[in-house]
């Protein structure tokens, strides 16, 4: 009995073999989407905290606002406050050169920098009072090179002219899009969302030893603390941020004529953890929708391939296995196909993670990618979809095997013909030609595969459409940033691909369940054109009604995603946007059912019509 129920299993492999790949493809595109969206965040998160634990990143900027800076008494109190911190006191000006540009000069001590390493890009650091460094240039800031002369006299004051000796990366300013003069109004943090192109920003940064501070009518009026716990930071959480006003509140009432800034006013810091933030809403909304679409396309699947079974379930009952060795055979499919799939998307997750960082470089001067991994939406997305496959398959397999084996022999009769509601509008139906009269009485006889279909179809274009909305929202309307823009490229190439296979899968399922029906009319005499044509009118239909309901499911999921990115309107889409999405899912169809013309021209007329006997 064992080797008839391996032979069994071994050829229901051979058979559905198309839809075993199908299952695979789906749960790879659906998982690996999901799981990369999702852990990106969790990387970008452990990424900058590893960083800010490897520079030594300044917890509190405290900035003196009198003319005299930081007495030694001053430095001893706020050392006081945090006795086992780093601190570094240096002297810092920004200088206005026009309405919307500044310079900021830091004066520091080189040889005792303890607080906000930087990275060395490039050069040495100066060897003498008449050299500095300069922060990397970026999207604003024009940078110098090395050994290029600054003078400075016009700025400061003072006949000064320095030579760039190096150039940094400051941990304090990797974002690329500018860097605010927050010295001016510190209270006014630039919302990261909407660029730096109004805002006051810095148009150089340059570091000079501190001995030259000497010259400036101020000096020590910037002090960097570094607290010894570095497990506190955590990307900007909400204890942090606890942790930071506490303190904050004490240096306030410490020191006087101060100005205290903590990571949540740095533009960088706080940028990047925004937009990472908005991914991560992101994945969360398009985790339904890919979820529902999957879950929808493989549960049809495999409770059609059991319809099909019918004859083979009945020799099994007849042989006298038991209705949990013969469902076995069908969870066992279905576990192969989820399990292979899942396995792919583990990988493919963690490369979609590895692209969506490496588009954040477009922004940002990332740090390193942290080695850690997250699997959280990897094994919860997976899990999800393997209970319900495995539920549904089990489900349908003992509704089976509870008939009688006679009646599984029997094919199942047609569903009879009804009349569809078309036929009560005489002045349209009247002038349709027989055979979209027919096509149109098959697409509404078998209702709840119809409706399927159209629930597919609908969700897969309001994917796609989401994608677009957000990629025009990001191109056109000047919201967002590169990396928010790589993200909508990405929601629309899983989106697209997602769509082909579902259409694919239930066009591959609708014509294996008609053979019978294709062989009856080629018998007849219909030519190879007519056939495919009786296929595909049907399967345009379907994706036509399919697209029409997309578009108030797409409303409401581009309003999701927007609200979760905390910008962008429906009103604000360009119309022509409407029209590409529809597009891209015909393209999609087409391509599909051209893919799918060699089996319906192919099928075996007489294999087919004996098939039940």
């Amino acid at each position: 009995m064992i080797k008839t129920y391996l032979k069994t299993l071994g050829r229901m492999f051979k058979k559905h073999i198309t839809r075993f790949l199908s299952l695979i493809f789906m749960v790879l595109i659906a998982v690996a989407f999901i799981s990369g969206i999702g852990s990106s965040t969790d990387k970008i998160n452990k990424s900058l905290t590893d960083y800010y634990k490897s520079r030594n990143v300044s917890d509190f900027i405290i900035r003196s606002t009198s003319q005299r800076g930081f007495s030694a008494d001053d430095i001893s109190a706020v050392k006081d406050l945090f006795p086992d911190a780093s601190v570094d006191v240096c002297t810092s000006f920004d200088f206005q050169l026009d309405d919307d540009r500044s310079l900021r000069l830091f004066f520091v001590d080189f040889d005792n920098l303890t607080v906000n390493k930087p990275d060395l890009i490039e050069g040495v650091y100066p060897s003498d009072r008449l050299q500095a460094v300069a922060d990397s240039a970026d999207n604003v800031i024009k940078g110098y090179s090395v050994g290029e002369e600054v003078d400075l006299s016009e700025t400061i004051g003072l006949p000064l002219k320095v030579t760039v000796s190096g150039i940094i990366q400051s941990p304090l300013t990797f974002a690329l899009d500018g860097e605010p003069s927050d010295y001016n109004d510190i209270d006014e943090v630039p919302d990261s969302t909407t660029g730096t192109k109004d805002m006051n920003c810095l148009e150089n940064i340059l570091y000079l030893p501190s001995s030259l501070a000497q010259w400036l009518p101020v000096s020590n009026n910037y002090i960097s603390v570094a607290v010894k716990d570095r497990g506190i930071f955590n990307a900007l959480s909400d204890a942090y941020k606890d942790y930071t006003e506490v303190r904050s509140d004490k240096i306030s009432q410490t020191l006087e004529n101060v100005k205290v800034l903590t990571l949540f006013d740095n533009y960088s810091f706080k940028s990047l953890t925004s937009y990472a933030e908005k991914v991560e809403g992101i994945g969360y909304v398009l985790m339904v929708a890919f979820l529902l679409v999957t879950i929808l396309v493989v549960l049809s699947t495999m409770t059609r391939l059991i319809e099909e079974e019918r004859p083979q379930v009945a020799c099994l009952k007849t042989l006298g296995y038991s209705s949990a060795g013969i469902i076995s055979k069908y969870v066992l499919f279905a576990l192969l196909a989820t399990v292979i799939g899942g396995a792919g998307a583990y990988f493919g997750g963690l490369g979609l993670a590895e692209l969506i960082y490496f588009v954040f470089n477009y922004s940002f001067a990332m740090p390193p990618v942290s080695p850690q991994v997250t699997i959280v939406f990897y094994v919860i997305t997976l899990s999800v979809i393997i209970a319900a496959t495995l539920l549904a398959t089990a489900i349908s397999g003992f509704k089976m095997t509870a008939e009688r084996p006679a009646n599984l022999l029997r094919p199942k009769p047609p569903r009879a013909g009804k009349k569809v509601f078309l036929e009560k509008i005489p002045f349209i139906w009247n002038k349709l030609s027989f055979k979209y009269k027919s096509t149109i009485r098959n697409v509404l006889r078998y209702l709840s595969r119809f409706i399927m279909t159209v629930v597919a179809v609908a969700f897969s274009t309001s994917l796609v459409l989401t994608g677009l909305a957000l990629l025009d929202l990001c191109l056109f309307g000047n919201f967002g940033s590169v990396s928010i823009m790589g993200i909508a490229a990405v929601i629309v190439v899983f989106a697209g691909l997602l769509t082909a296979v579902v259409i694919y899968t239930l066009t591959n399922i609708n014509i294996s369940e008609r053979n019978k029906e294709i062989a009856t009319l080629m018998v007849l005499g219909y030519q190879d054109k007519e056939v495919t044509g009786y296929i595909y009118r049907e399967v345009y239909i379907n994706t036509v009604i399919g697209i029409i309901f997309g578009y108030p499911l797409s409303t409401f999921l581009i309003y999701l995603v927007f609200s979760v990115m905390g910008f962008g309107t429906l009103g604000g889409v360009s119309w022509f946007m409407w029209l590409i999405a529809p597009f891209i899912v015909l393209l999609f169809t087409c391509l599909v059912t051209l893919t799918l013309r060699r089996k319906i021209v192919k099928i075996n007329m007489n294999e087919s019509l004996k098939a039940n006997e």
